[in-house]
């Protein structure tokens, strides 16, 4: 199982997640994905913020790793360019994968005891330490 590099975006007291929708179940998760090889895990973070989510970003820190299907990093990001918009990723295209949707969105910091966050360690983890993104 390879690694996977996640981006934890907050602005203006809100996190960007991606709406997933499948088999009749909604939850949300961060944009994220594997590391393709000759990549690191911040370069695949990049990538993947900008394939699921249409924009740039800038790796601030390391906020928790988890083991789950392998390891995964999830890096607190600022945005640089772009606003959050559907990406160019395989996710949003070839409906026929049967994948469900995907819709990126910000969801207030708030309303995260109210959701399904996936993975939830990271969702819990991010629940506990909002306030101090405010």
């Amino acid at each position: 199982m390879r690694s996977r590099g996640s981006a934890v975006l907050i602005k203006n007291q809100s996190v960007a997640l991606v709406k997933r929708v499948y088999s009749n179940h909604t939850y949300y998760v961060f944009p994220g994905g594997g590391v393709e090889k000759g990549e690191t895990l911040e370069e695949a973070t990049i990538r993947e913020a900008l394939e699921e989510l249409n924009v740039d970003i800038r790796i601030e820190r390391l906020l928790i790793t988890i083991f789950y299907h392998g390891t995964q990093y999830f890096f607190l990001a600022s945005i640089l360019e772009g606003d959050i918009a559907i990406g160019k990723g395989n996710e949003y295209r070839g409906k026929e994968r049967k994948r469900g949707t995907y819709e990126p969105m910000w969801i207030p910091l708030n309303q995260l005891p109210s959701i399904d966050v996936r993975p939830k360690e990271v969702g819990h983890y991010i629940k506990q330490i909002w306030r101090s993104f405010i």
